[in-house]
């Protein structure tokens, strides 16, 4: 009985919600991924740099052991069983008076032998090297020739990762800059201080940093999984529990644009738009439809009288028992002030007419419903119907309300508390009258 509703444009436009939903979600899952690679990436380097620390304080343990044994000219040790002297060296023994042999160990040769101890413990390992080396055994390797080529043109240091079957290692190394005491075992023609004469590389096993590194990527995988799901999660309830209310609300903004806030029927414009639909309907297929226009007697006095919210009071029941008796295909609107328009379709006028009368009847003998003091109400209804004014020009939609305005008018000026059919001539008699 009321007019057709605008769909919800929230409902209309599920994609909406998609589309914002998910270009949300990606921005959660950037920023969550984001922040942890932040944090992974600072670990990652906070551990690569304490490795180079770790390496560069090996390195600088080795280079000062060397300058202590060079300040003395090396160190001699007993020949023992298993102790060789250095081939490299001239007359490296020395024999004490009590018989036993002492060989020289020189700062090479003691960087090599503390090297070879280093390894044998698994903590790390020291190579002295250079490019021109007179031991074939100090010979540099890939990356050591490339650390020293570096070396040459100004680098102060080199380190990287290889691997070497399931070993991860970190290579680091630095040159070896000649100091006075170094020229105790080296030529002055062939040394000058500050010359770098070659570089000590220190190898570190880093396979158990590096699987914890990757436990720690995994974990942090995980924590980005959970975090982002978690996260999107509430947001989704969040826009979930939004989307109700946007579209609860959308939905009585779309009744409200569509319904007379006093009575709770059809307003003005929903009721124009239904009667565009069913007249052009009837114009097209030559179908009845009938229009009755209701208004309320003596309702300004009602005002007058009682005031406002008691006429506010009788337009609300007036309203409530015409929706109550009418059928469910009628359309029923408030028109304007006290009046009320319903659209009849598939109805004759003569059938339009009796089912006026019922509702005329109707807010006859209920009035005594109302609050407050007793207030006598009735109506007036004029009925029009297509085929009285099809032979007119113009729009069936403006005739039908004019036809059934003038038959309302008659009603009025007949007595009131009646319903008027609309007839050929009408418009004339009222003319003249």
């Amino acid at each position: 009985m009321v007019g057709r509703r605008p769909a919800s444009r929230i409902v209309e436009h599920p994609r909406i919600w998609l589309h914002f939903t998910l270009q949300v979600s990606l921005v959660v899952v950037i920023f969550v991924a984001g922040l942890y690679l932040g944090v992974f990436m600072r670990d990652r380097n906070l551990i690569k740099d304490q490795i180079l620390v770790n390496a560069r304080s090996h390195f600088q343990s080795i280079v000062l052991t060397r300058l202590w044994s060079a300040g003395y000219g090396g160190v001699y040790v007993e020949k023992k069983k298993g102790v060789e002297s250095n081939p490299y060296l001239k007359d490296p023994e020395v024999v004490a008076r009590d018989g036993r042999v002492f060989t020289l160990r020189n700062p090479a040769m003691m960087t090599r032998e503390v090297s070879e101890l280093a390894a044998a413990d698994g903590a790390f390992l020291f190579h002295i090297t250079s490019l021109r080396p007179v031991n074939p055994g100090n010979a540099p390797d890939e990356f050591e020739t490339a650390a020293l080529k570096s070396f040459e043109l100004g680098a102060p240091e080199a380190w990287g990762e290889e691997t070497r079957g399931d070993a991860t290692l970190f290579r680091y190394m630095a040159p070896l800059v000649v100091e006075p005491a170094c020229l105790h075992c080296h030529s002055e023609r062939e040394n000058r201080v500050g010359d770098i004469r070659g570089g000590i590389s220190v190898t570190l096993d880093i396979s158990d940093v590096k699987a914890a590194m990757g436990t720690s990527h995994a974990v942090i995988l995980g924590l980005v999984a959970f975090s982002t799901a978690g996260v999107i999660g509430v947001f989704l309830l969040f826009v979930l529990r939004l989307m109700r209310r946007l579209t609860a609300a959308d939905a009585k903004i779309a009744m409200l644009a569509v319904t007379d806030e006093l009575t709770g029927l059809a307003n003005r414009r929903a009721f124009f738009e239904r009667f565009e639909e069913e007249a052009d309907r009837a114009g097209r297929y030559g179908t009845p439809l009938s229009l009755v226009m209701f208004d309320i007697d003596h309702f300004k006095a009602v005002n007058d009288t009682f005031g406002h919210p008691m006429g506010d009071t009788v337009l609300t029941e007036v309203a409530r028992l015409l929706s109550a008796n009418a059928r469910t295909s009628d359309i029923l609107a408030r028109y304007g002030g006290e009046e009320f328009a319903m659209l009849i379709p598939a109805m004759s006028c003569e059938e339009a007419a009796r089912a006026a009368e019922k509702l005329r009847t109707v807010i006859e003998v209920n009035d005594p419903v109302l609050e407050g003091p007793r207030v006598k109400v009735t109506i007036s209804a004029g009925v029009a119907d297509a085929a009285s004014v099809r032979s007119e020009g113009g729009s069936l939609r403006d005739n039908l309300l004019k036809a059934a305005d003038r038959a309302l008018y008659r009603a009025k000026a007949e007595g009131r508390n009646r319903v008027v059919t609309h007839r050929r001539g009408m418009d004339a008699q009222l003319d003249l009258e």
